[in-house]
């Protein structure tokens, strides 16, 4: 197989992934929204951080001999399309409106830091597979 053709595999199956992930976002926060009708952006709170510790998971196996293509199509692609940090930036901002202090606190800094975390907490774990 040539090198173009790879790589025009690799971009469709990483662009399928990608869709599939953003139906996944799509589905699973609109069932949060539809159930607690949420102030907070609770919605895009657990999908980025399931999305950091399954992509810290994912990094973490790759180190442990997961070949590098799963990286590609499960993180760049399904994960790439899951999370959402453009979505959670814009609720911040929505937040910082509302004179809402603490929501900011908790969804601009420490969706970082939990979410930094459990991509640590992923990485620990895929490695010891």
């Amino acid at each position: 197989m040539t090198a173009f053709l790879t790589a025009f595999l690799t971009a469709l199956g990483v662009a399928a992934a990608g869709g599939i992930g953003a139906a996944a976002r799509f589905a699973i926060d609109g069932l949060v929204r539809a159930r607690l009708a949420p102030r907070f952006p609770v919605g895009t709170m657990i999908i980025n951080l399931s999305g950091s510790l399954l992509l810290g998971l994912l990094a973490g196996l790759v180190t442990a001999g997961l070949p590098t293509e799963a990286q590609i199509l499960a993180g760049t692609g399904f994960l790439g399309g899951y999370t959402t940090f453009s979505s959670a930036s814009v609720e911040t901002i929505r937040l910082i409106q509302e004179r809402r202090a603490a929501a900011v606190i908790a969804n601009g800094i420490g969706m970082v830091v939990l979410a930094t975390a459990l991509a640590f907490a992923g990485m620990i774990i895929g490695r010891s597979f």
